[in-house]
C-alpha cells in the first residue's frame, strides 16, 4: 500500500464492549496452538529488554526507541502463525528489516509523552511522584545522620506515601495524563508495517480508532487486570493461608512465574488480534505458500 496522505484516510471498524474480552480469548487459544515457541519467544523478548537496561547510558534511553522494533518482531509472529506458519525466534527482529525510519520515530514519541506526563503530575501532587521516579527514593532525606539511617527514612517515606494513598493518586494521575500517548501508540506499530503507514498517520490513527473503540479497550484494560492482577494474587493469597510454609511459598513462585509468561504472550498477541479486528474487521489471510 502506498503511505497515507493521513491518518483520516485508515478505516477501522467501532466495535461492541463485549470483543474487548473476546480479543483476549482469541489471543490465548492462539497461544495454545503454540506454547512452547511463544515462551521461548517471550523469554528472547525479555532478556534482550534486560540486556538493553545494562548498556551504560544509553540503554535507559534505547529501550523506549525500540521498544515499538521489537513489537512488529511479536506482530510478525502472530501474523504468521495466523497464516497457517510458526512462530519464530528470528521473528523478533523483523522491525529491524520492516519499516525502521517510521518505527524509531514512535519510540521517540513514548518517551517525550511519558516525561510529559511525569512532569505534569507535579502540577497536582507537588512533585511527589516527580521525586520518586527521578532518585528512586521518594521526597530527600535530611542531609544528616548515616547512610543506614538516611535509607531507613528512604523507605520509610515512600510506605508513608502508600499508606496516605498520595503515592496511588500520583499514580492516577500518570495514567490519565499519558492514556492520550498510550492510546496513539497502541496501533501505531502494526499500521506502520502492515499498512505502510507513516508515523504521523499512525500515530493519528491509532488514537482515533481507539477512542472510536473506548468500549472494548475498557473491558480489554478490566480483564487484563482481572486475570494479570487480581486472580495471581487471590489465588496466592489463599494458597499461603490454607497451606503456609516454605514449600508452599515455592511452588506459588513457580506457578506464577508460569503464568506470568502464559499471560504475557497472550497479552502479546492480543495486539494483533485487536489490531486485525479493528482495521481488517472479516477480512481473511492467504495461507502461507499460497498463490
Amino acid at each position: 500500500m502506498s503511505t497515507p496522505a493521513k491518518a483520516g484516510d485508515i478505516v477501522f471498524t467501532r466495535h461492541g464492549a463485549r470483543r474487548g474480552f473476546a480479543w483476549l480469548v482469541e489471543a490465548y487459544a492462539m497461544f495454545k496452538q503454540a506454547r512452547a515457541r511463544w515462551v521461548l519467544l517471550l523469554f528472547l523478548y525479555y532478556v534482550i529488554m534486560v540486556l538493553l537496561t545494562r548498556i551504560p547510558m544509553a540503554g535507559q534511553i534505547l529501550l523506549p526507541l525500540l521498544k515499538p522494533v521489537f513489537a512488529v518482531g511479536l506482530l510478525a509472529a502472530a501474523w504468521t502463525q495466523e497464516r497457517g506458519g510458526r512462530p519464530a525466534l528470528s521473528h523478533l527482529f523483523e522491525g529491524f528489516r520492516a519499516n525502521l525510519r517510521a518505527l524509531i520515530p514512535l519510540g521517540l514519541v513514548f518517551v517525550a509523552g511519558i516525561v510529559a506526563a511525569v512532569f505534569l503530575t507535579s502540577l497536582f501532587d507537588g512533585g511527589v511522584f516527580f521525586d520518586l521516579v527521578s532518585s528512586g527514593q521518594g521526597p530527600a532525606p535530611a542531609a544528616e545522620g548515616t547512610a543506614a539511617d538516611k535509607a531507613t527514612v528512604d523507605t520509610r517515606s515512600v510506605e508513608a506515601l502508600i499508606a496516605s494513598g498520595r503515592l496511588q493518586t500520583s499514580m492516577l494521575i500518570l495514567l490519565l495524563l499519558a492514556l492520550p500517548t498510550i492510546l496513539a501508540l497502541w496501533f501505531a506499530p502494526a499500521l506502520v508495517v502492515f499498512q505502510d503507514a507513516g508515523p504521523a498517520a499512525a500515530l493519528g490513527a491509532s488514537l482515533r480508532a481507539a477512542l472510536a473503540n473506548w468500549r472494548p479497550l475498557l473491558v480489554y484494560a478490566l480483564a487484563v487486570l482481572a486475570f494479570g492482577a487480581l486472580l495471581p494474587l487471590i489465588i496466592a493469597k489463599v494458597a499461603l493461608t490454607l497451606m503456609p510454609s516454605q514449600a508452599t511459598v515455592d511452588v506459588v513462585r513457580i506457578l506464577l512465574l508460569a503464568y506470568g509468561l502464559m499471560f504475557a504472550a497472550t497479552l502479546h498477541i492480543s495486539d494483533y488480534v485487536s489490531y486485525r479486528d479493528i482495521f481488517h474487521a472479516g477480512e481473511t489471510l492467504a495461507p502461507l505458500g499460497a498463490k
